[in-house]
Order: structure tokens, then sequence, then C-alpha cells
């Protein structure tokens, strides 16, 4: 979703969104609240959860969801979906109206990115 001006908070970025991008993002937000401690931001325009550094983001497109974290690459055994690209070894998984993906799926993916991050650090620090 093309935006001007970012959303002034992660409710009103929520409430931008319409249908089904609505339903999702809602969902995975609450999935991603339930299951770890993150701080949740708007960063870039879009919902960013942080724990010792950036974890995950959820972004809205005009056709599309996607579902980042930032150490994603490591995640593939978890998702295979989730498509290499970027920095800090990003890995994103693209989700239109009809994707399937289990709820239990993404819980497994945000504890794994956080300890990924516990145990390594933050991603973006410079080595």
């Amino acid at each position: 979703m093309t935006r001007s001006v970012p959303a002034a908070s992660p409710d009103a970025y929520v409430a931008s969104l319409a249908g089904w991008q609505q339903r999702q993002v809602a969902a995975l937000r609450d999935t991603v609240a339930d299951t770890a401690p993150l701080v949740e931001a708007i960063r870039w325009g879009h919902l960013v959860y942080a724990s010792n550094g950036p974890v995950l983001l959820i972004r809205a497109e005009s056709t599309r969801v996607l579902l980042g974290f930032w150490r994603g690459q490591r995640l593939r055994g978890i998702e295979p979906r989730l498509k290499p690209g970027g920095k800090y070894e990003m890995a994103t998984l693209v989700l239109v109206a009809d994707t399937p993906l289990e709820r239990s799926t993404v819980v497994d993916l945000v504890r794994a990115a956080v300890a990924l991050n516990g145990s390594l650090g933050d991603p973006t620090a410079l080595r």
C-alpha cells in the first residue's frame, strides 16, 4: 500500500487498511503480541517489532501483505515459503487473500526469530 504519510500509530496503521488485508494484518499483529514481549512501532511506514534489534515486520501493500523477518533465511525450516532478499539475512512471506497460514506457524516463526536475536544480538549492528 502506497502511503504519503506514515500512520501515526500501529492502531492507525491497521485502521487505514480494509478488507482481507485489515483482517490479515490484525490477526498477525494479535498473534505476534500474544507470542512474545516485543516493542511495536511504525518504522519505514509499516509495523516493525523489536527485541534486541528488529525482529520482524508486517507491511500491507496494494495487493499483498508481507510478513518479514530480519533473520528469516534461518527460519526457512519452519516456513519454506519465506523468500530470501535484502540485508541482514532477511526473508519475507508474501500473503494474498487466499494464502493459507496457520497461527501455529506464525507463533513458531516469532519465537525462533526472537531467540535468534537473543543469542546473536541485533541483526543490524555493524560487525
